[in-house]
């Protein structure tokens, strides 16, 4: 899967740090590994809603930069403990503002692989493939791994 002008490939994985994204995390740092490549770890965050009395109220322009901060040390302490320290590939790592679905199709048209878990923290625990891995498989620009939790 290396793109023809030699450089090496990218796997872009997205990470919400549920067990399934963790496991699509290793299995990316091992295909990474298998091909030469690099890991790009991408998160999403979005600006929650809020309710009051008057309906929708907009957060403090303040909250903004803390709720991207909270975004990426969660992302790093989710690469950290699932990879440790020392990964066996270059990784990087970054988050971006938005649904998650959205942001992973966008990052997919810079990558030769996308991994995504095939579960993440939300949804109904019954289903086999979450929405975002489901929307990932459908629109991504690049071919798409899903991989279950506590699968090899």
């Amino acid at each position: 899967m290396a793109e023809q002008d030699g450089t090496a490939d990218r796997v872009v994985v997205g990470v919400d740090g549920s067990d399934a994204s963790r496991q699509a995390l290793r299995w990316a740092v091992r295909q990474a590994g298998l091909t030469g490549g690099e890991v790009r770890v991408v998160g999403a965050w979005v600006m929650p809603a809020y309710h009051g009395a008057l309906g929708w109220l907009p957060p403090e322009s303040g909250d903004e930069a803390a709720l991207e901060a909270c975004a990426r040390d969660e992302l790093t302490e989710a690469v950290q403990d699932t990879l440790g320290s020392r990964p066996p590939v270059q990784i990087r790592t970054e988050v971006r503002y938005g649904a998650p679905a959205g942001v992973l199709v966008d990052v997919s048209h810079e990558a030769s692989l996308l991994v995504v878990g095939s579960r993440g923290r939300g949804g109904f625990a019954g289903l086999l493939l979450g929405s975002v891995a489901q929307h990932c498989v459908q629109h991504a620009a690049c071919p798409v791994v899903v991989v279950r939790a506590g699968g090899r």
